[in-house]
C-alpha cells in the first residue's frame, strides 16, 4: 500500500527516487515548479528534454501524459515531467488532472521508483482551485495501483498544505 505524506517546502530540495515536474508541453522549462526544477537540476535535464522533443514529442508532451528524464543535479534519480490542464473560467477537465498523477505513477513503476515527490499540479499559473486539485490528487493516488511505496506531496505554502491535509487526513 502506498503511503501518502505531506511536506511544506521546496520540491527541488527533496530526496526521492523521482520528482514530478509540473511541466509545460514544450518540455523546455518555464516558470514556477518547472523553472525551479530546470534551474536547480542543471543542463542535463534540458538536454534530455530536447532529445525527447526531437525524437518523440515534436509537438510537445500532451496534457495528462508523463515522461521521465535524468534528475541532473537534484537529489533524485529521475524527473517525471507531466503537463497539467489549464483551469479556465468555465472549469477544467478533472480527468486530465487525474491522468497527470496516474501517468506519473505508471512511469515511476516502469523506472522502479519507490518514492515519488509531487507538486500540486496545475494550481499555479494554470489556476486550478487548490481544494479541488488536492481532492483529485489524493483520490487518484489512493485509487491507482502502483509499486510506489511513498507518494510525497510537496506543497509550497500553508494554503496548499492545508488543502491537501483536508483530503489526505
Amino acid at each position: 500500500m502506498t503511503t501518502i505524506t505531506l511536506v511544506q517546502g521546496d520540491i527541488t530540495r527533496q530526496h526521492a527516487d523521482a520528482i514530478v515536474n509540473a511541466a509545460n508541453s514544450s518540455l523546455l522549462g518555464g516558470g514556477g515548479v518547472d523553472g525551479a526544477i530546470h534551474r536547480r537540476g542543471g543542463p542535463a535535464i534540458l538536454a534530455q528534454c530536447r532529445e525527447l522533443r526531437a525524437a518523440r514529442y515534436g509537438r510537445g508532451l500532451p496534457t495528462g501524459q508523463a515522461v521521465a528524464t535524468t534528475a541532473g543535479e537534484l537529489a533524485a534519480r529521475w524527473v517525471i515531467h507531466t503537463v497539467g490542464p489549464v483551469y479556465r473560467a468555465t472549469g477544467g477537465d478533472p480527468a486530465l488532472l487525474a491522468s497527470c498523477y496516474r501517468e506519473s505513477l505508471r512511469v515511476a513503476d516502469e523506472l522502479g521508483a519507490r518514492t515519488v515527490a509531487f507538486p500540486a499540479i496545475s494550481t499555479g499559473v494554470y489556476r486550478w482551485p487548490m481544494d479541488d486539485a488536492a481532492r483529485i490528487a489524493v483520490e487518484t493516488v489512493r485509487n491507482t495501483p502502483t509499486a510506489v511505496e511513498e507518494v510525497r506531496f510537496v506543497l509550497f505554502d500553508d494554503r496548499a498544505y492545508e488543502a491537501f491535509a483536508r483530503h489526505a487526513g
